[in-house]
Parts: C-alpha cells; sequence; structure tokens
C-alpha cells in the first residue's frame, strides 16, 4: 500500500453531509477509505451516502446527535459492526458564530448551547475513536488519526464572536494536548481551520459585493475556498506520510499553510 492508498482504511465524518465534512467524505472515499457518516439528519446522511456509492470506498451512514454520548456509542458500535475497525476521525460538526452581540449582551444560555455543541461533540466523538484506537495499538496496530474542524478565530479572535472564538480555541487545544498524550499509540492529532470558504452555509455573504471586495485581497491564493479543498488536506491526513505530522493546524483558504 502506498502512502495515499487508504484501501482499507475507515474513518468517520461528523456532519459528513453538507459543506466542509462533505468534501472531506468524499475524498477519503475516492482514495478508497470506507467512510461512515454521522449527522442528526437522515435524509441528508443518505442523500450524501448515495452520492459516493461510485467510488471504490464503501460508504455508510448514521444517525447521530454528536452532543449525546449515547447516540455517539450507538454510531461506534455499527460503525465497527460494519466494518470492524475505524482507523480515523473527522470531527466537523458545529455551529458558527450566532448573531453579532456584544460579549455583555450574551446570555448563559448562548453561552453554553454555543460550548455544548462545538466541544461536546470534539470530546466525545474524539474519546470513542481514541479508545478504539488505543486498544487496537496495544494489540500491536499502531494507527490512528483524529482530526477537528476548527477555524480562523481560534487564533486570531472575532469581534462580537467571543464566545465561538473562545470554543473553536479550546479545540485547539484539545487537540494539541491529545498529539501528546496519544502520540505512543501512533495516533496523531490535527485541526483543519477554513478560512473564507464558498458554500451553502456562506452562500448570503458570498453574494455582498462589497464583503467579497475587502475580503478577497487577504487570501493568499485570491479565491475562495472550495469544500473539495478541504479533500487533499484531510487525504493526507488519514494517510501514512502524515505519521510525524501532528499537533498542527492547517488554515485552509484556496491554499492552506500549517501552523
Amino acid at each position: 500500500m502506498n502512502m495515499f492508498d487508504l484501501t482499507g482504511r475507515v474513518a468517520v465524518v461528523t456532519g459528513g453531509n453538507g459543506g466542509i465534512g462533505l468534501g472531506i467524505a468524499q475524498a477519503l472515499a475516492s482514495a478508497g477509505c470506507n467512510v461512515s457518516i454521522w449527522g442528526r439528519n437522515a435524509d441528508k446522511n443518505k442523500a450524501a451516502a448515495a452520492t459516493m456509492a461510485a467510488g471504490p470506498g464503501k460508504v455508510h451512514s448514521r444517525i447521530c446527535d454528536v452532543t449525546d454520548p449515547a447516540s455517539v456509542k450507538d454510531a461506534m458500535t455499527a460503525t465497527l459492526d460494519t466494518f470492524g475497525r475505524l482507523d480515523g476521525c473527522f470531527a466537523n460538526a458545529g455551529i458558527g458564530g450566532g448573531g453579532r452581540r456584544a460579549f455583555i449582551e450574551r446570555t448563559e444560555e448562548e453561552w453554553r448551547t454555543m460550548f455544548a455543541t462545538n466541544l461536546d461533540g470534539v470530546f466525545h466523538v474524539f474519546q470513542a475513536a481514541a479508545r478504539h484506537m488505543t486498544e487496537r495499538a496495544n494489540n500491536g496496530d499502531k494507527f490512528g488519526r483524529l482530526v477537528a474542524t476548527s477555524s480562523l478565530a481560534s487564533l486570531f479572535g472575532t469581534a462580537r464572536n467571543e464566545h465561538y472564538a473562545a470554543t473553536k480555541a479550546a479545540i485547539n487545544a484539545v487537540v494539541r494536548a491529545l498529539a501528546v498524550e496519544l502520540a505512543r499509540y501512533g495516533v496523531t492529532a490535527n485541526a483543519i481551520l477554513p478560512g473564507w470558504i464558498k458554500s451553502e452555509m456562506t452562500a448570503k455573504i458570498m453574494s455582498d459585493e462589497k464583503f467579497v471586495g475587502n475580503v478577497m485581497p487577504r487570501i493568499p491564493m485570491r479565491r475562495f475556498g472550495e469544500p473539495g479543498d478541504f479533500g487533499g488536506i484531510a487525504v493526507y491526513l488519514m494517510s501514512a506520510a502524515s505519521s510525524y505530522h501532528t499537533a498542527d493546524c492547517f488554515v485552509i483558504d484556496g491554499g492552506y499553510t500549517a501552523f
């Protein structure tokens, strides 16, 4: 098996039924990886799986609420029953800024909801995956990949979305800590940070000519990223080529840079 041949590998992609997650799932399946899509919406899950049915990798979907540990446990059990193992986990589910009100105007409910959705999902999914990967490593099979989707806000902050930036920065911190803790098991942990990505979620702001005019000069590649751009780095991080590449944050905005 060459470095970028993922035949026989198995990956979970949470929130893989649209946008960035779908781009990651499609790229992994095209590289021969078997993919289990975990999402809350059954119809979207099945539709996403159907778009990848012709690829070399097998694709299944699972109903899963990543903020619910019982739901994650059930999805993990179903995935292992289907594929027998799990080699990679791409934690993509989460929510964005949720409006642009000042920090002093935020409610406790808004704060807790943001943290629960962005952080709990990463915790539950990564913990389930890491338990399986470390158990397998103890039996002589050292291979595992944990990849979280974070945000540029985690590096630079964001005005009036402080609680969003805080959750994403916390995800980066978890990734770095896990990279140290799990290294002896052959498990790596990295984060992918979207820059300005063109997708269904951002379609409204992408139609704003003033916004586009202000942002475009700041993008090194002078183009907005596409969901599919995440596919190449996902395949790399899942491959044997990335064995020593861990605790890094990859910023994608039409190109990518590792921090």
